[in-house]
């Protein structure tokens, strides 16, 4: 089998493991008729009432779909809030398995047009709401939470209206407010996040299964928390609204909401009757990538699930472990070169400040693989692309392009005795999803000779870059090869990378 053959065998394995519906039968279980017991992961949770079910995000539709399957007649009633234009996409892309049977007690209702809240995701946060604030202790509820799920929960807390949270939460941002900090006042002005769904349901138990698309996998953080403990309180709200010149001009509601909040976060002992499990994230995708990539002979490592950074240094951080890792396979591993690539390496890890990664015990790692067998590094998480053209692409596209070409220019530095000419290379970055940018790609492979052949095509692959055309680029190039297109996948945690090396054959 050809590299490209095995990457994607490997990138369909790990996004295979984090579908909804096996991800949820592995999870999953309804035991006994008498007192029926519904297991999650080993735990139980005893069916005393009546069983409800809601959902919000991407991916909720086809775990909605599993959850009633595993539940049948048990199930009571459900409402789902998912994004706008899903199940008419899943039924065009011929994913029946993701669609809920003809009769399910489960309501879809569908809004969040172009990921934003609006007024139809408002109308199904309503309902769950609804849902939530009738249900007594003898009942169950089990929430399904994905990635999108906050645009898809909006209720701000009366008298406020949802245009003009908003329009609050717009103004922080063009002030350049940080993410965390938008998050923090949309949980506080919020009836559902922050662990307000939780709440809510009180006095009923609660089990939430969460699919996470958010790098570290923070339950107060993926999708805004809704049956989580908020860490924060209407405090750290004033401090982000001072901070950014806000306090003073903010709309009657908003004052009244902040002024009626309570000054402390909600304690956590509050979320006793709350188990949030994660069923699916980047990680649990690259373990089963490395075990797939084991089973084919490789020497597989997992470098982090939190890669994240501006996609050029990212680009920079891969070219470097590769040139590494051709240096190992040409028997230089221990020289003057190796040691220079490893003192980069380590500063941009540094600068990077990527979440967990023992980069020293990783270099130590890979000094301890031979030629003998070919080798497998998996990565996951988000890179950020400053936008600076018009054209199309995505964040793995541009990914990959980058690596190409900063693979190429490391092989014009060192001439014909390249130790990257002894390797067989190939790198991949896709997006679980199956969604790269407003592409029909989920990412692309490269290889160290793209560039050179682009260049005798005429092609200019820095001005590709410049105008962010990774797309055009890779579907002009040898007819769309390089392009990773997988189709909708229904399920999201985040982008996966690998890079397959191994000694190039002697003829």
């Amino acid at each position: 089998m050809s590299l490209r053959e095995h990457a994607l065998s490997l990138f369909r394995g790990a996004v295979g493991t984090v579908r909804p519906a096996p991800m949820l039968k592995r999870a999953l279980k309804l035991q006994g008729d008498g007192c029926p017991q519904l297991l999650v992961k080993g735990q139980a949770f005893p069916v005393k009432r009546d069983l409800y079910l809601v959902g919000f995000g991407k991916a909720v539709l086809g775990m909605a779909a599993a959850a009633e399957e595993i539940l049948g007649d048990h199930l009571t009633r459900g409402i789902i809030n998912v994004p706008l234009g899903i199940q008419e996409s899943l039924q065009r892309a011929g994913m029946q398995e993701m669609l809920l049977k003809p009769h399910s007690k489960i309501q879809v209702i569908e809004g969040a047009k172009n990921n934003l809240p609006d007024t139809e995701a408002l109308k199904g946060a309503a309902a769950i709401q609804e849902l939530a604030e009738g249900l007594t202790a003898d009942d169950l509820l089990l929430v399904l939470i994905s990635g999108g799920g906050s645009a898809l929960l909006p209720a701000p807390i009366p008298p406020m209206l949802l245009e003009e949270k908003e329009k609050l939460t717009k103004l922080l941002a063009s002030q350049g407010a940080a993410i965390q900090e938008l998050n923090i006042v949309r949980k506080t002005l919020s009836v559902l996040k922050g662990g307000g769904l939780a709440q809510l349901a009180h006095p009923a138990r609660v089990v939430s299964l969460i699919l996470s698309d958010v790098i570290g996998d923070p339950l107060d953080i993926i999708a805004s928390g809704p049956t989580a403990a908020s860490s924060h309180s209407v405090q750290d709200c004033l401090q982000i609204l001072t901070k950014y010149n806000l306090l003073h001009n903010l709309p009657k509601s908003v004052e009244t909401v902040l002024s009626s909040s309570p000054t402390k976060p909600t304690a956590p002992e509050n979320y006793s009757h709350v188990s949030n499990i994660i069923l699916g994230s980047n990680t649990l995708a690259l373990e089963e990538a490395k075990h797939q990539a084991e089973g084919l002979g490789y020497a597989a490592l997992v470098l982090s699930a939190a890669v994240h950074g501006e996609v050029g240094r990212v680009a920079t951080l891969y070219c470097q472990l590769i040139q590494l890792l051709c240096l190992g396979f040409a028997g230089l591993g221990d020289g003057p070169l190796s040691d220079e690539l490893r003192g980069n390496l380590l500063q941009l890890a540094a600068e990077l400040q990527i979440p967990g990664l023992e980069l020293d015990e990783f270099l130590q790692a890979l000094r301890g693989l031979g030629p003998d067998r070919p080798v497998c590094i998996l990565a996951g998480g988000e890179t950020t692309v400053q936008l600076q053209g018009t054209g199309k692409g995505g964040r793995n596209q541009e990914l990959a392009l980058r690596v190409a070409l900063g693979l190429h220019r490391a092989q014009a530095c060192t001439g014909a005795s390249s130790p990257q000419g002894r390797c067989e290379i190939l790198f991949l970055s896709g997006g679980t999803d199956g969604q790269d940018g407003p592409t029909e790609a989920a990412g692309a492979f490269c290889s160290p000779g793209l560039v050179a052949e682009a260049l005798q095509e005429g092609l200019d692959v820095e001005a590709f870059l410049r105008n962010n055309d990774s797309y055009t680029f890779f579907s002009h190039f040898q007819g769309g090869h390089h392009l990773l297109v997988t189709g909708l996948t229904g399920t999201n945690v985040m982008d996966i990378q690998a890079i397959l090396i191994r000694a190039m054959e002697r003829s």
